[in-house]
């Protein structure tokens, strides 16, 4: 089982690459917000947990997080592996996610971050706020978003690069062109479906 994770500021391109990995080397995409939604509108015992601090407006406990990927992977023992897309955010989720796959028998064996300048988000972000009228899309407001990526997740990358992991990728190609890149890396791991 091969596990990866891409990381990108907003506007990186992480949505369209991970819907590129995940149809070419058909892996299981986990993103944390459509699991916790999954959970909910289920019931589930994490859903009716996680329910319960959303209705708060407070975040979801890591243990809550690490327990819906839990079952996640159990779902799909047949798995070629996982993508794993808005988690971890934290060192801390980083060990968590670490425990929980090394307990499963695997691990992250990649991950992937989508490096791009500061100008170039901007610009990309103000245009898919115009076109798809998110609420992201002024500059203040995209600013702080990426300053808030940057603060919480290079901690993440910094625990993934010491072990051996991290590979950053130049995210300011075309979408072509950065899925070749990211495809060399993958490759090492693990072949096309």
């Amino acid at each position: 089982m091969f596990n990866l994770i891409l990381f990108g500021p907003p506007g990186s391109g992480k949505g369209t690459q991970s819907e590129n990995i995940v149809k070419t080397y058909q892996l299981e995409h986990i993103s944390t917000g459509d699991l916790l939604r999954d959970e909910v509108s289920r019931h589930t015992p994490l859903g009716v947990e996680a329910k319960k601090y959303m209705d708060q407006g407070l975040l979801v406990p890591d243990e809550v997080v690490i327990g819906m990927i839990s079952s996640k992977i159990d779902e799909r023992p047949e798995a070629r592996g996982f993508i794993f897309d808005g988690f971890p955010r934290t060192k801390a989720q980083a060990e968590a996610l670490d425990k929980l796959l090394e307990f499963k028998n695997t691990q992250i064996h990649l991950v992937l971050s989508l490096e791009v300048p500061a100008e170039e988000l901007m610009k990309r972000l103000i245009n898919r706020g115009t076109t798809s009228g998110r609420s992201d899309d002024n500059e203040e407001v995209i600013g702080k978003r990426v300053k808030e990526y940057q603060t919480k997740t290079e901690p993440v990358a910094t625990y993934y690069n010491h072990h051996g992991k991290l590979e950053r990728v130049k995210g300011d190609n075309t979408i072509e062109d950065t899925f070749k890149i990211l495809s060399k890396h993958i490759d090492k791991y693990l072949l096309p479906a």
